[in-house]
């Protein structure tokens, strides 16, 4: 009798324990997922008026200038953004409310205004900063308000990106590399679902890409993909050296915080018009589409390079992910057009192996290549993200993000990703 009452004990408490997850995750996701579909439409709308517009990027610099008062008045020194909520997953500091509405404000500016900028930057910092007041809202202790973070950010990346599965992971995964916080699946799973769901009620279809030619897998193209996947894999160290080192020689040249964004703005105005195209400007899924159709330049991923490490290291706000894609895609399928092999095919192998190499994620990776490509070319999605993953070293985008496991033993290293 005893045995069992034990059992029903321990099946109770662990009841207790799911149903205390799965509401706080219903209330999280329903308001941050909301937030973020808000946010996702105007990053939109602001993107037509400024293609329809093109004299608004010769307003860069000025927009700069705001976007550097309003971090100056209302954040202070604060320069984290992004690397604090990670920072916070691993710690107990604490994201403060007011980054919601200025990472809000200001990329949509950077987009409107012609910065080269992601928006992934802005869900993970809405989806942190939402899910630390939630964590003081629902009164639990640090280790718990952690996974409440976790669970915010993955509602706002599902929301944004369409991605429930790659979500969920990306939130478990990024904070510690080599060690999944298993502890957040279910509130992050129930969060994406029902951001997901939240995000087809605004009117907001999951980013999806039609791969024309996947040939079946052989040796030969095996090993093609196998040569890519090196090559991103050195892409995406080149992409967080060029990005962290242009970042440093900014503030070290230009100190004063409201000339270096004006002088920003001014490098981004002339790029634009010296190469009369504004393919760079914004976040570029119109030039990753017409990269998984077989269309590329071939200096498209190192122009968006510059472009992104010039927009990010003056101060403007936004995020590095998506112009990861772009890199990615346009430089697969430029590889592609080189060896005469699916263009297309590569430029998605090009886009998740460069995103694996710099966020140091390789499940979260081949979740992303699954929902955005399809099914069909999943085994050399595998192959290609592995590769990358060894590859790439301990590089990484976000200096917070930490190296627990070793990429090539089986030991613990307990570093920071490189910057």
């Amino acid at each position: 009798m005893d045995f069992f009452k034990a059992v029903f004990k321990h099946i109770g408490n662990r009841i207790f324990i799911l149903f205390k997850w799965v509401l706080f995750a219903v209330i999280t996701s329903c308001v941050i997922s909301a937030i973020g579909s808000v946010f996702y439409i105007l990053i939109v709308n602001a993107t037509e008026v400024r293609q329809k517009n093109d004299f608004i990027i010769a307003l860069l610099p000025l927009a700069g200038l705001f976007v550097a008062f309003i971090y100056r008045k209302f954040d202070g020194a604060n320069k984290q953004g992004t690397n604090l909520v990670l920072a916070s997953i691993s710690s107990n500091k604490n994201i403060p409310l007011k980054m919601l509405p200025l990472i809000f404000i200001s990329t949509i500016i950077t987009h409107l205004f012609g910065g080269s900028a992601g928006r992934e930057g802005a869900a993970l910092q809405i989806g942190g900063s939402m899910g630390n007041f939630f964590g003081n809202i629902f009164k639990v202790d640090d280790k718990d308000r952690h996974v409440v973070i976790m669970c915010g950010m993955t509602s706002a990346f599902t929301a944004l990106f369409g991605t429930p599965m790659a979500a969920t992971i990306f939130s478990m995964e990024v904070v510690s590399v080599g060690i999944m916080h298993y502890s957040a699946l279910v509130p992050c799973a129930v969060a994406a679902l029902i951001s997901r769901g939240t995000a087809e009620l605004f009117g907001i279809n999951s980013e999806q890409f039609i791969l024309e030619d996947v040939p079946d897998i052989s040796i030969i193209s095996a090993g093609e993909i196998f040569l890519l996947a090196i090559l991103c894999a050195g892409l995406s160290v080149l992409f967080c050296i060029i990005l962290h080192k242009t970042e440093y020689l900014f503030r070290k040249h230009l100190r004063n915080h409201y000339l270096r964004i004006f002088i920003g703005g001014i490098i981004i105005i002339v790029f634009t018009f010296v190469l009369q195209t504004r393919d760079y400007n914004g976040a570029g899924m119109d030039i990753i589409e017409k990269a998984v159709s077989g269309e590329v330049n071939w200096y498209d991923f190192f122009l968006k390079i510059v472009f992104t490490a010039v927009t990010l290291a003056a101060g403007f706000r936004g995020g590095e992910i998506v112009p990861t894609f772009f890199v990615g895609a346009t430089f697969g399928c430029l590889f592609g057009h080189i060896l005469g092999f699916s263009p297309g095919l590569c430029a998605a192998v090009g886009l998740i192996s460069v995103f694996c190499g710099v966020t140091n994620c390789p499940i979260t990776s081949l979740f992303i290549g699954f929902e955005l490509f399809g099914i069909n070319g999943l085994p050399y999605y595998l192959l290609a993200v592995s590769v990358s993953y060894m590859l790439s070293g301990y590089y990484g985008l976000y200096k917070s993000q930490k190296i627990i496991y070793s990429k090539y033993k089986s030991e613990y290293v307990n570093t920071t990703a490189h910057k």
